[in-house]
């Protein structure tokens, strides 16, 4: 049911792609516009899917225990019940608006309250990343992988912490941290720009959300 948009999507930017280099005045404006409402977009759509994955990785999780009290339907509306904090929502606000301090103070509250939220620490992470705050970032990341988060989320998390090793030129280590996102989501397509990026020693650094 995604197609249609996605497809227009994909049309908006391969004309982004085509005109945006020869492109001048008001023409590069509006191909500027469109670029910015794409990231906008690009950056929901990943938000969205990485919340969702959480709650169907609680719900496989709760379907291999054999006490579940829940039908797999009731199991996804409690899986992460952090998602319904207004900490939560307002870390979300304060990201999105690179507010990084303030998200910081929130996500802070949201594990205080919920230690295991993946995600929480995983917006920790990139906050931190995003202050220059390596070693708190690496400390939030790295739990992330040791909770039972979704193949995607890890994936994210191992290109994150790529990021950092190869901003502080441990390129060997970058690598095998991209590779291993890969390993944990071949779909994604940021530990692949990121790789080429190292062995190039140019260009910025791919995240995911952002």
């Amino acid at each position: 049911m995604f197609q249609h948009v996605f497809a227009e999507m994909n049309d908006m930017l391969d004309e982004i792609i085509k005109r945006y280099p020869s492109a001048e005045g008001l023409k590069k404006q509006e191909l500027l516009q469109k670029w910015n409402l794409l990231k906008r977009m690009s950056d929901s759509v990943i938000d969205e899917w990485l919340m969702f994955e959480e709650k169907m990785s609680q719900v496989r999780e709760q379907e291999m225990r054999p006490a579940a009290k829940l039908e797999p339907e009731q199991e996804a509306v409690t899986a992460l019940p952090e998602l319904h904090l207004e900490c939560f929502s307002r870390g979300q606000g304060y990201f999105k608006l690179q507010m990084y301090p303030q998200a910081i103070m929130q996500f802070s509250r949201v594990v205080n309250d919920y230690p295991d939220s993946a995600l929480a620490r995983y917006y920790l992470g990139l906050s931190h990343i995003h202050l220059e705050q390596n070693a708190d970032a690496q400390e939030h990341l790295q739990r992330i992988l040791h909770l039972n988060g979704s193949p995607r989320l890890k994936g994210l998390v191992c290109n994150a912490l790529g990021c950092i090793e190869a901003k502080q030129a441990n390129t060997k280590a970058a690598q095998m941290l991209f590779a291993q996102a890969l390993q944990h989501d071949p779909t994604l397509t940021e530990p692949l720009y990121n790789m080429d990026a190292c062995r190039r020693s140019s260009g910025p650094m791919q995240y995911g959300i952002s």
